[in-house]
């Protein structure tokens, strides 16, 4: 249809124009006629108004029509002008005036007709053949009985104006049956479809080219095509199971009536397309109980069906055999194949096969876990115990297990139909090789638990869900069931808030079965008052273990004495530590005294072990890390902020420690999780982690809902500061002299050069006397940090404030100590260095606010410490991760602030720092899913990489 049909003159002329068919032969030749009952205008025949291109109109004839009404037994005809338009030309029309208001009724009811013939052509509803004279045409088909009946409805609707000519030499005249012509109509338009000019681009191709194509070799090939799309019958198959025929069906064709033994018979029925609701028995049409009613080729037409669908599933070749094909029996064999396969195929062509109702398929097959005759392992014992656990199927009816009898009754099983629980069953040979073959072998307790909270498992190949039994069902609903919070616990002077009581009821569920967890809520969200409620809650005789980095002894003793007045603290740490006459309570130690008294440590008795700041012992292979695993406890809590700081493998470490085997060696956990969610390559790979590791670890966020509604904002705002004159020299020099040599370096020396070349570009924008490793004065005017450190301290200390200034170099820190001093700003300094006690003065110097500017060490300082008096957190110079970045922010950002914190990041402007801060902005929208390498990363790059990341750009 060209656009000339959606212009303004002819469109609104063809709206009030009647529809009628003009069939020929070929079909594809038939024409569409557009006339005016009201003798009103026509569209033109002729390129004329509206046209697009000259001569575009061409392809409408005017002509005079004979149309025709019927009366009583006779009827009446008249001659009256009528345009002619190509098939092509006319079923865009038509598809529009199906649903356009102003359409005539009989051109809405042949849109009706061609949109269903489009419908055909695109399910693949076409098939080939040839006309009486031997030429090519495609034709509609095979159609459905609700294909059927939609065009019956269509013709039902026409009126009179849509078949108003008469059939050619009838005397009297005589009209088209509507049914008839919409189906010769459809015939035509599906033989116009594939005839596009890229179709016939080969010169007398059959059934592509639009000019006819003579044929007559393939008249008997035409003839079976032919019948499939007029046949007027389907077929459908109904398994007989009765009890009296089951096994001892006859075949008439067997030599002197041997009885034949038979899983099944199939017995044949035939539908008839013009009733869909008429069906009878094949029996029954031989044996002429209903021809009337399905025509006199019923008989025909179910053989050349039966033949069709022989061709998909050859045992109906038998029944081409009979003579009255009624009754197929069926081998096991080929009770299996109707069951699996061959029942899709034989419905795909038409072919419909019933099951008796009184059928049961409610049999299944789940792989059940249960502990091994005579186990009672459970929680931390379960995965220390060595104890196997029996991994088997359980089938079960209608979802009821089935008895070691049933299922040993279904082994022995050698029919595709066995009688169980007083039904017929029909049993799929894969069940009844699970029921002969039930145990599926011993699993190790880690791998038992694994497949229990991922639900599912593979065996053979097959994902097959996973039921556990037994103390193993108990420890998954315990695990998985937090839904009531325990109560706030009598002698604790604080109010709770709900998630700190959810993290004390996931603690104890742990703790109670034995099994270690890492609660890894964001700092500042009360982990130590939780661990503490648990102590006052559960109230264990022997005493508990609190490893912590040495800046956080003062904040445990004291969080203990205050929110658990009574309870006994002691720390095992200094000169004179002992362990002597311990009575319940809490032992407060560090990593660094844990490494050195290792073995007195794992000598005692134990509640539980608690790992604060766990991400320590994130390298199992650490000094750390051994002496830890070497204290045994009931129980081991974690406590982090950042279980993940680089990699997986540092939560492969914390929960290997906390529930030893759960994850499996670490080299099987690369190999099974960690590279292919660190990849990114398989969107599932997390999830499938995720759903192993949940129970064990607890991980709430102050961004999560409902977790601290209470706390102020935090606004973060980075500050690019532009390098100074001496700053860009440098920072030039060093990067074309660094990368010259790394050009020609490899290896371990490659590396070595490419950390050595960042940490000296960060040093240079932090301040050329840091680079220099100077210590002269005047050092506000070389750096642009400096400045505006300089401007951010004046503001903060004129409104009242208190500043956090966070720097990872001591060097520089150093400086910043010496400048600020100079000019008469109240500060101290905490690093690495700075012992236990002091660092607890210091604490307590600021919150009191006798030293509103607190310079501190990232490493040792960033986390741990309560500095909520702090409304402003700079970070001078950038981590390599925005998770550490962040916890240094939470020692002001925490339960307890009551004011707004504002945290500043400087950043060099158009140097590396730049570059990363972008990247870290990236790794930060990963949102706790994997975390890259950090700096060690870097030195993986490219020669042109790095260049490209290093070099400096002028603002602008």
């Amino acid at each position: 249809m060209t656009r000339r049909w959606e212009g303004g003159g002819r469109a609104a002329a063809v709206a009030g124009c009647a529809v009628a068919f003009l069939p020929a032969q070929p079909p594809r030749a038939g024409k569409i006629a557009l006339w005016r009952p009201d003798g009103g205008p026509l569209p033109e025949a002729d390129g004329g108004e509206g046209a697009e291109t000259p001569g575009e109109g061409q392809a409408m004839e005017r002509v005079q029509l004979t149309v025709a009404r019927l009366h009583g037994n006779g009827a009446r005809s008249r001659t009256v002008a009528a345009v002619l338009l190509p098939l092509a030309e006319a079923v865009p029309l038509l598809v529009r005036a199906r649903h356009d208001p102003a359409a005539d009724p009989a051109a809405a009811c042949w849109g009706a007709a061609t949109l269903h013939a489009l419908h055909l052509a695109a399910r693949g509803r076409l098939l080939p053949g040839l006309t009486a004279d031997d030429t090519d045409a495609w034709r509609a088909g095979p159609l459905d009985p609700e294909d059927i009946a939609h065009l019956r409805a269509i013709a039902a609707a026409m009126p009179a104006e849509a078949y108003p000519v008469p059939l050619p030499g009838s005397r009297p005249l005589q009209l088209h049956d509507p049914a008839a012509l919409v189906r010769l109509y459809v015939d035509a338009v599906i033989d116009t479809l594939p005839r596009t000019p890229a179709a016939g681009l080969v010169a007398g191709a059959p059934f592509a080219a639009s000019e006819p194509q003579r044929l007559p070799g393939a008249r008997e090939w035409a003839a079976e095509v032919a019948a499939g799309v007029d046949a007027g019958v389907r077929l459908s198959l109904r398994l007989d199971l009765a009890p009296h025929r089951l096994f001892d069906i006859r075949d008439e064709g067997g030599a002197g009536g041997a009885e034949e033994r038979s899983a099944a018979a199939a017995v044949l029925q035939v539908h008839s397309l013009t009733d869909p609701t008429l069906v009878a028995d094949a029996r029954a049409l031989w044996e002429g109980e209903g021809p009337e009613h399905f025509g006199p080729r019923s008989r025909v037409d179910t053989l050349l069906a039966l033949r069709r669908a022989a061709r998909v599933w050859t045992p109906l070749t038998r029944l081409l055999e009979r003579p009255v094909p009624d009754v197929l029996p069926l081998g096991e064999d080929e009770l299996y194949d109707l069951l699996g396969e061959a029942a899709p195929r034989l419905g795909a062509a038409g072919v419909a096969v019933h099951w008796p109702r009184e059928l049961a398929r409610g049999l299944t097959a789940t792989a059940v876990l249960r502990p091994a005759p005579g186990s009672a392992a459970d929680g931390f014992g379960f995965f220390d115990s060595g104890e196997l656990l029996q991994f088997r199927w359980q089938l079960a009816m209608d979802g009821a297990p089935l008895t070691e009898a049933e299922m040993d009754a279904l082994a022995e099983a050698h029919r595709p139909v066995v009688r169980l629980r007083d039904q017929w069953v029909l049993v799929d040979p894969g069940l009844v090789r699970k029921a002969r073959k039930r145990e599926l072998g011993y699993l190790e307790p880690v791998d038992a638990l694994a497949a229990t909270l991922h639900g599912t498992t593979e065996v053979d190949g097959e994902t097959v869900e996973v039921v556990p039994l037994g103390a193993l069902a108990a420890l998954r609903g315990r695990l998985t069931d937090q839904t009531h919070p325990l109560p706030q616990p009598p002698g604790l002077r604080a109010t709770l808030r709900d998630y700190q009581l959810r993290g004390m009821t996931w603690l104890d569920t742990m703790t109670s079965i034995g099994l270690g967890g890492c609660l890894a809520d964001d700092m500042g969200l009360g982990k130590t008052v939780t661990v503490i409620a648990l102590h006052l809650h559960r109230r264990p005789t022997e005493p508990v273990l609190v490893v912590c980095p040495a800046s956080l002894l003062g904040n445990w003793q004291r969080e203990i004495e205050r929110f658990a007045p009574g309870t006994p603290v002691r720390r095992f740490h200094g000169a004179g530590r002992s362990l002597d006459g311990l009575n319940g309570g809490f032992v407060l130690t560090t990593y660094q005294t844990m490494r050195g008294s290792a073995a007195q440590l794992a000598a005692r008795p134990w509640a539980w072990v608690v790992a604060d700041e766990a991400q320590h012992v994130k390298n199992p292979r650490s000094s750390t890390a051994r002496a830890l695993r070497g204290i045994k406890a009931p129980a081991r809590i974690a406590l982090t902020g950042t279980p993940v700081e680089n990699n997986l493998s540092e939560l492969w470490a914390l929960l290997d420690w906390t529930t030893p085997g759960l994850l499996g060696p670490l080299k099987t956990f690369r190999a099974l999780h960690a590279r292919e969610v660190e990849g990114g390559e398989d969107p599932e790979a997390a999830e499938r982690l995720a759903r192993l590791v949940r129970p064990f670890i607890l991980r709430r966020k102050k961004s999560d809902p409902g977790i601290a509604p209470e706390l102020p904002p935090k606004t973060e705002t980075d500050h690019p500061v532009a390098l100074g004159r001496e700053q860009a020299a440098l920072y030039q020099a060093v990067v074309r002299e660094t990368l010259s040599r790394i050009e020609t370096a490899e290896g371990i020396a490659r590396r070595g050069l490419v950390m050595k070349l960042l940490t000296a570009l960060k040093q240079i924008c932090n301040h050329p006397a840091q680079y220099l490793k100077e210590a002269a004065p005047g050092l506000a005017a070389r750096s642009g940090k400096l400045e505006l450190l300089d401007e951010l301290l004046d503001t903060i200390l004129a409104e009242g404030g208190a500043a956090l200034v966070f720097t990872q170099y001591v060097s520089m820190a150093r400086l910043l100590e010496r400048h600020l001093a100079a000019r008469g700003v109240p500060t101290q300094l905490l690093h690495g260095g700075t012992p236990v006690a002091e660092r607890e003065r210091m604490v307590d110097r600021f919150q009191s606010g006798q030293a509103p500017v607190f310079l501190l060490s990232l490493k040792a300082a960033g986390t741990g410490l309560n500095l909520t008096r702090a409304g402003h957190v700079i970070h001078y110079d950038r981590w390599w991760n925005p998770a550490v970045e962040e916890q240094a922010t939470d020692r002001a950002y925490r339960i307890g602030q009551t004011q707004p914190v504002q945290v500043h990041r400087l950043i060099a402007e158009g140097t590396v720092e730049d570059n990363i801060a972008q990247l870290l902005s990236a790794k930060r929208a990963l949102a706790d899913a994997v975390l890259s390498g950090g700096e060690t990363a870097l030195t993986e790059l490219t020669d042109a990489e790095l260049a490209d990341l290093v070099s400096l750009r002028r603002p602008g």
